[in-house]
């Protein structure tokens, strides 16, 4: 049995944060203007009007979760970058997932100026296999959230409420009582949802926050076990957290009992299920503390980027902030990043399964060979049968 974690709160987008954003953003318009007057036309090599590109391809390499956010917002963001530039912008939308965003910049097979990967577990995790390659220096060195959505355990109400659910502890020791359910996860070698699914049940299992947890904590044989009785209930893996939802609210609670997804699949199919079988979805947030799916935004410090592409990439971040941008995200079940952006209540409700505010602690991630390490456990733990 677990110890349970020790608790730590932080805001999900610290102010100060946001303050230090809008800061760069305005040295970035002063250093345009400053370059704008020194260099006459043709100076650094520009194509346009005092010596400034006429046009800039912006590269941004993101993951499916954010997709439909992302190509409604960006053909407006194009038009407001030539609206205060007089640049004609191309943003070339590269679209994977997590892990493969990593092997994608590692193989240079795409050589993008912003990368956005699902969850920040996965930055340590590119810095530590980029300095594999015998690079002395961080890829990714800062990152801003764009959208938010906690990880959660989601289920029907009524299993959740039989069974006083707070957190994977419970779902553990229901498997040590012999009591029966149906669980799932993506795989997490498949997917952003499945490795924060099986980091939150080792981090219950050790007793330790995330990015506390060390490589050898993963041969802790008792930490194993727990792991392991947990997902002896899963009945399904796969590769998409959106799947779980969309399943259990079309094939009821007979299906599947509960399953670790993003908040934002529960907000899509508890009305569904609760229409169709009188029985709603509902989130728990796991009482020890979540992972974030906070989708960081990071201009790489890679040797393929130009300073107009850097300049390009980070006015693209500063109008995905926005709130019209962050409002439209909402429609897609994410929480706002922008702290100034209120969430909306008429998504973020009972009604809809979840909570309007988070009020368990947020953890940071596992390092970088942490993450390596648990991708070769994984095997080891999951249930052989499915």
């Amino acid at each position: 049995m677990s110890q349970g974690v020790p608790k730590r709160r932080r805001r999900f987008f610290p102010r100060q944060g946001y303050v230090m954003l809008l800061v760069g953003i305005l040295i970035g318009f002063l250093l345009f203007s400053a370059i704008s007057i020194l260099f006459p036309k043709g100076g650094l090599g520009g194509t346009g009007e005092g010596g400034l590109p006429s046009s800039i391809q912006l590269d941004f390499l993101y993951t499916s979760e954010k997709q439909s956010w992302i190509e409604e917002v960006t053909p407006d963001f194009e038009q407001w970058f030539f609206e205060q530039f007089n640049i004609t912008i191309t943003v070339r939308l590269i679209v994977t997932g997590s892990h493969d965003s990593v092997n994608t910049i590692l193989w240079e097979s795409e050589q993008p100026t912003a990368w956005s990967p699902a969850s920040n577990i996965w930055i340590p995790y590119l810095n530590s296999k980029w300095k594999g390659l015998g690079h002395t220096e961080d890829i990714a060195t800062a990152s801003t959230p764009l959208v938010l959505s906690p990880i959660v355990i989601a289920g029907w109400d009524s299993f959740f409420q039989e069974h006083n659910i707070t957190g994977f502890t419970d779902l553990n020791q229901m498997a040590a009582d012999g009591i029966s359910y149906k669980y799932g996860h993506p795989d997490p070698l498949l997917s952003n949802g499945g490795v924060t699914a099986v980091v939150l049940e080792f981090s219950e299992a050790l007793g330790k926050q995330p990015d506390q947890i060390e490589v050898e904590d993963f041969n802790n044989s008792t930490a194993l076990d727990f792991v392991k009785d947990i997902e002896s209930n899963a009945v399904y893996y796969g590769k998409s957290t959106g799947f779980f939802g969309r399943w259990a609210a079309e094939n009821g609670p007979s299906a599947i009992s509960c399953f670790t997804v993003y908040e934002s699949v529960v907000i899509d199919n508890s009305l569904k299920a609760q229409n169709k079988w009188g029985d709603s979805l509902i989130a728990v947030y796991p009482e020890s503390g979540t992972i974030l799916s906070d989708h960081p935004y990071v201009i790489l410090d890679a040797p393929w980027v130009d300073h107009w592409e850097r300049f390009a990439a980070a006015h693209f971040l500063f109008y995905l902030l926005q709130e019209e941008p962050q409002n439209t995200a909402q429609a897609y079940g994410f929480r706002p990043a922008n702290p100034s952006v209120p969430i909306n209540r008429d998504i973020f409700n009972e009604l809809n399964g979840v909570e309007y505010e988070v009020d368990v602690p947020i953890f940071k991630p596992l390092s970088g060979e942490a993450t390596e390490t648990l991708f070769t456990v994984w095997p080891a733990v999951r249930n052989p049968g499915v």
